[in-house]
Order: structure tokens, then C-alpha cells, then sequence
């Protein structure tokens, strides 16, 4: 008889016994419990699992992005990501039951922790890689290289993986293969900054002719304007983008950046919005992962204060800084900056118009 379908237990099914019996809290084998040592590892342990299924969702969404990318694969790349900020949108809600440790409570068992630290986690590190937080751009931790801590098969991987191409990476060749951008005689770039000083020039109009503003006012909002023009010719400047990304500047290459800002205006049309949520499905991961370093943060704040981390960190103020300085899809969520209403939008060719439609003619 085939042992395919055969019967198992649950308790077996999900090895039970093994996870069951790997809590083991060091403040019992000191013989001075601690209450809440207990909720201190199943949480870690908890997260440790969590770490392991994005791993295992990033790893399938890259694939479909190493190639030529089919309108299946697109589909299910964006179902995978759905996923994955799911799951960190529950790692931010998970601390809120490690927040009912007081503390006093986790003083009691603190000292048996040295140097154990959350910057060891070797599978939240493969993560971070997976997705496109390149060694360059980290925050060091106490002076130290982020794979420090780790034996030498972990290093291997980790420098393999910093060899590899990225869920960035992967993203940002799959944009600059976007079409469209260019069709026949039209320039989309052309058009939209020709759109863009339309409406930049009507706001100065607006600003100038308003009796709601005084003088002082009208001059700071005609100086934010200026400002704006700055930015908007220092991204369309071609050469000037593409060597800020040679330096690391930013992620995507000016192609990317000019195919997301295209889907990003025209997504209503049914062959962009795939693509479209995609993008909000990137720049939403990388919102929730950022959330959840500052939540942490925020509460090791309330539990230790300012005090020196168990691993030897400066505490809070590193965590506080990866939260703001280790946004991987940044870009991505700054081409909102490039927006303009929908009036303004430059009108697109018939010929193209059709290529962006789905449609069925018997």
C-alpha cells in the first residue's frame, strides 16, 4: 500500500514534541524563575518562525521575476506579497503581547541574556538581504560587520546571497523592460514634463492672483514651487539620475524609475493594474517592515530605557536608526512625489491606448 496518504497524527505532523520542548528559560536553570521568561522565547521563537515563511514566500517571488515575467506569474507574485505583509503587519501586532511584560518584570531575567541579541537573528539578516538591504547601506552594529556574529556556513551564505540579485534587483530589471514608455512617435517623458510645467506654471498663476494670500505668503509658496521645479528637473535629467545611481544614490535606474512612474499614473488601464499593485504591494511591505523597527524600538525604549543592549548595541538609538535609515523600496514610494491630476495627465496615442486595453471581439 502506498504510504503517500497515509494516516498521521497531528501532534506528529507538526513535530509537537520537538517544538514544544525547546523552551527552555535559563533564569529555572539558575533556580530563580522568572515569569515572563517564558513569553520572552515563545515571542522570539514565534518571530524566528515568521522570519522562515518569508523567506520561503521571498524566495518563490523572485523567481517569477528572473525571467520574462507571463501575466500568471505577475498574479501570483502579487498574491505572495499580499502574504508577506500580512505577516509582518502581525509581527508589528505580536508586539503587543510582549508589551505586557512590565519593566520590572523583565529585569527579573535580563542578566541570563548576555550577550544574546535580536541583531543575531540569522534568518531575519537572510531576509533583509533576499529583499535588497545592501551591506553598504546598513547601520553598523557597534562598530562591528552585521555577519559578525555568525559561524563561517552562515557567512557563506550571506556573502552568496549579497552576490545575488536582490527582490530589488529582480524588480527593478523587470521595470526597465517596461513598454510603452516609448510608442511610435510618442515620448512619454517628453509629454509628461511639457504636462508638468503646465501645471507648475498654473499654480504660480494661481498663487499670484489669489486676494486669500498676503505677499509674505504668496512668496513662501512661490519659493516651495520653485523648489518643486528643481526636483522634478533634477529626476528628468537622464545623466545627472544615472550617476546618483551608479553612487547608490537611489535604487532604481532611470528607466525603473520612469516605467513605475507611467504604471503608476496610467493604472486604471486593465494591462497596468497588475503591475500597479505590484508596486503597492513593494512600497506597502517596505512600510510595514520599517513600522515594525520602530515599534520595536519604541518598546525596548519602554522596557530598558536608554540602557546598553544585551548584545552590546546602544539599544534604542540603533534601533530607532535602522528604522529610518534601512528602508530597502524607498524609491519606489517616492514616485507619489511625481504625481499630478488626473486633468494634467499628457493624452495618450489611440494605437497605444489599445495596446493597454483587454478586449474581446468575436
Amino acid at each position: 500500500m502506498s504510504q503517500k496518504y497515509a494516516a498521521i497524527h497531528y501532534s506528529k505532523y507538526l513535530e509537537l514534541d520537538q517544538i514544544l520542548d525547546a523552551q527552555h528559560p535559563r533564569s529555572i536553570e539558575f533556580g530563580e524563575e522568572a515569569h515572563d521568561e517564558m513569553l520572552f522565547i515563545i515571542t522570539h521563537q514565534a518571530y524566528e518562525l515568521w522570519f522562515k515563511q518569508l523567506i520561503h514566500e521571498v524566495k518563490h517571488i523572485s523567481f517569477f521575476f528572473k525571467e520574462e515575467v507571463s501575466d500568471v506569474n505577475i498574479a501570483k507574485a502579487n498574491h505572495l506579497l499580499h502574504r508577506c505583509n500580512q505577516i509582518v503587519k502581525l509581527m508589528v501586532k505580536q508586539l503587543e503581547v510582549l508589551e505586557t511584560m512590565t519593566p520590572m518584570d523583565f529585569l527579573e531575567f535580563r542578566n541570563y541574556l548576555s550577550p544574546a541579541s535580536g541583531f543575531q537573528s540569522y534568518q531575519f539578516r537572510i531576509t533583509e538581504v533576499m529583499l535588497g538591504l545592501k551591506n553598504e547601506n546598513r547601520i553598523t552594529y557597534g562598530g562591528h560587520h552585521y555577519t559578525t556574529f555568525f559561524n563561517e556556513e552562515q557567512k557563506a551564505e550571506l556573502e552568496k546571497l549579497e552576490n545575488s540579485d536582490s527582490l530589488l534587483q529582480l524588480i527593478d530589471q523587470w521595470l526597465s523592460r517596461t513598454p510603452f514608455i516609448n510608442f511610435g512617435d510618442f515620448d512619454f517623458i517628453s509629454s509628461y514634463k511639457k504636462s508638468l510645467e503646465e501645471m507648475i506654471e498654473n499654480e504660480k498663476k494661481n498663487i499670484q492672483e489669489t486676494s486669500f494670500l498676503r505677499d509674505d505668503h504668496k512668496e513662501v509658496r512661490m519659493r516651495m514651487l520653485g523648489d518643486a521645479d528643481t526636483f522634478y528637473k533634477n529626476i528628468f535629467d537622464e545623466k545627472n539620475y544615472e550617476e546618483r545611481y551608479s553612487r547608490g544614490e537611489v535604487k532604481l535606474s532611470y528607466k525603473s524609475m520612469v516605467a513605475a512612474l507611467f504604471i503608476s499614473l496610467y493604472r486604471d488601464y486593465p494591462i497596468l493594474q497588475m503591475p500597479y499593485q505590484i508596486l503597492e504591494k513593494i512600497s506597502e511591505l517596505d512600510e510595514f517592515l520599517t513600522l515594525w523597527r520602530f515599534r520595536h524600538s519604541q518598546m525596548v525604549k519602554r522596557v530598558i530605557g536608554m540602557k546598553v543592549g544585551t548584545g552590546g548595541s546602544v539599544g534604542v538609538n540603533y534601533l530607532l536608526e535602522t528604522a529610518l535609515k534601512h528602508s530597502i523600496f524607498g524609491d519606489i514610494q517616492t514616485i507619489t512625489t511625481l504625481m499630478v491630476p488626473q486633468s494634467e495627465l499628457p493624452i495618450l496615442p489611440n494605437a497605444l491606448l489599445e495596446q493597454l486595453k483587454f478586449e474581446y471581439k468575436k
